[in-house]
């Protein structure tokens, strides 16, 4: 009995070495979807930003119908960006997407990884609701900014909403980092135009924005401008990240506080596109130098704007650079190192009515939305596709989920395509991952995924450890 006892120690010792030089082996590149076959989708028609689509994006309600723009929001479809330094993506349905020749370090520990999300203020979904063991980040949405004075206003709501989010959030055991985000789809973006176009209003913005994160005890700031409009825009950006960060170095020494963050929600790409022709790059050199960490918005990149169905928040797109992929590599190539990058998810879906039935893929044709006015939070969705005895399709080209029912085409994440996406922020090294919004998950299922790939990549980076091995292979031989 002894005897085999050493023998099996042994052969487990040699198997776990074996593993864990193999594992180390090799480094971390973006892991390929699982293949599923999907509709031949037609090349997607490009509309300017203005005249095609909504300019802000409809967040929707917990029942699922649209309310008031909010979020980190609607992006409008771009126009074609040549990117001649990565390989094209394959147009064949049985290859993965050519990834960039992109060096990779080590990952970085999944433990410093940012797993965030936003807190719509004006939803009905109680702060008190929110299960704070698959964050590390929370962002209270929104406060806008007031045109004239350039300060920040706090409205009737909000003199109720803020203290319950902190009070709630800031325990003594907490874990969890609040910030205040600014801005989001529903304010005028030529707001923000205005106050940062001038040092003076730059500085009044600046020191309102410190004052009340500081009088309700937030851990951060974050600015949402959907979207810097003009190049003019983006250098003006540039200047008040500079004077911001330095004003909150400031403010830390002064009073001996630990420094408040800096965050910023972005377009998913690098280039905002201000018309079919023309964009405007953001200051990249900035985020870099000034900003914690930036939010590219990787989603709406379809919608009731389309005549024909799309997937929301694709990761990747054999026929366009509308997805994720493209637009964390532009950002990367803007200069914005991978850990600056906390990469957006969205717990929402987009729907549409299709023209036919029977041409139910990926790029049919559609005559107009669907349930919800064209958005549904996800809850909805696995409620519709229940209780409509759906058809549920995994997409491997874009590695997102849609569903189709009568002539009823949603197109959304759930758990399976989350995993896939945060597969792909962890093997290019990102910051983490945030959601909107909180609020529009089924159960935490989508949230509790996200966690559970970061805790196995933990899990698996220490069972790979030299000095751990024989003491894990002797465990499993007992």
């Amino acid at each position: 009995m002894a005897g085999q006892k050493i023998v099996s120690f042994f052969v487990s010792l040699i198997i776990c070495s074996l593993v864990g030089l193999a594992v180390s082996a090799f480094p971390v590149h973006p892991i390929p979807y699982t293949l599923v076959p999907s509709s031949s989708a037609p090349a997607p028609v490009y509309y300017p930003p203005v005249t095609s689509g909504p300019a802000m994006h409809g967040s929707p309600q917990m029942n699922g119908s649209p309310q008031m723009p909010d979020s980190p929001g609607l992006h409008p479809v771009p126009y074609p960006i040549p990117s001649p330094n990565y390989p094209p993506e394959s147009s064949s349905p049985l290859l993965a997407p050519v990834s960039p020749p992109l060096p990779v370090p080590a990952p970085i520990p999944p433990s410093k990884g940012v797993k965030g999300a936003y807190w719509p203020s004006f939803t009905g979904f109680p702060v008190s609701s929110i299960d704070t063991s698959y964050f590390t980040h929370l962002y209270y949405a929104f406060l806008l900014p007031d045109p004239i004075t350039s300060k920040l206003n706090i409205t009737t709501n909000d003199e109720e909403m803020l203290p319950a989010f902190i009070a709630t959030l800031n325990t003594p055991n907490s874990h969890v980092k609040t910030l205040l985000s600014i801005g989001g789809g529903g304010c005028d973006p030529k707001i923000f135009s205005a106050i940062f176009n001038s040092s003076s209003s730059r500085a009044v913005f600046i020191q309102s924005a410190i004052e009340i994160a500081r009088q309700y005890g937030f851990g951060g700031l974050d600015l949402d401008w959907e979207f810097p409009n003009s190049q003019e825009d983006m250098s003006n950006l540039g200047t008040l990240y500079k004077e911001w960060r330095k004003a909150l170095n400031k403010e830390a020494k002064v009073t001996g506080r630990t420094r408040l963050l800096l965050t910023s929600a972005v377009y998913f790409a690098s280039k905002y596109p201000i018309s079919d022709v023309v964009g405007s790059l953001y200051p990249g050199e900035a985020i870099r130098r000034y900003v914690d960490w930036i939010n590219p918005m990787c989603y709406d990149y379809h919608g009731s704007w389309d005549s024909v169905t799309g997937q929301p928040s694709a990761l990747h797109d054999q026929n366009s650079n509308i997805s994720t992929s493209y637009g964390i590599k532009s950002w990367i190539e803007a200069g914005v190192p991978p850990k600056n990058l906390v990469m957006g998810l969205p717990l929402y879906a987009h729907t549409w009515t299709l023209k036919d039935p029977n041409v139910n893929g990926v790029g049919a044709p559609a005559v107009g939305v669907g349930p919800g006015n064209g958005i549904l939070i996800y809850s909805r969705v696995v409620h519709f596709n229940s209780a409509n005895n759906a058809t549920v399709v995994y997409d491997g080209t874009t590695s997102s989920m849609y569903s189709y029912a009568g002539n009823v085409w949603i197109g959304y994440d759930d758990p399976l395509s989350v995993k896939k996406k945060v597969q792909f922020a962890r093997s290019y090294r990102l910051g983490g991952y945030f959601f909107w919004a909180l609020g529009q998950d089924k159960d935490w299922s989508i949230s509790r995924q996200g966690m559970y790939l970061v805790s196995w990549l933990q899990v698996t980076t220490v069972c790979t450890h030299p000095s751990l091995l024989v003491t894990i292979c002797w465990f499993f031989t007992l």
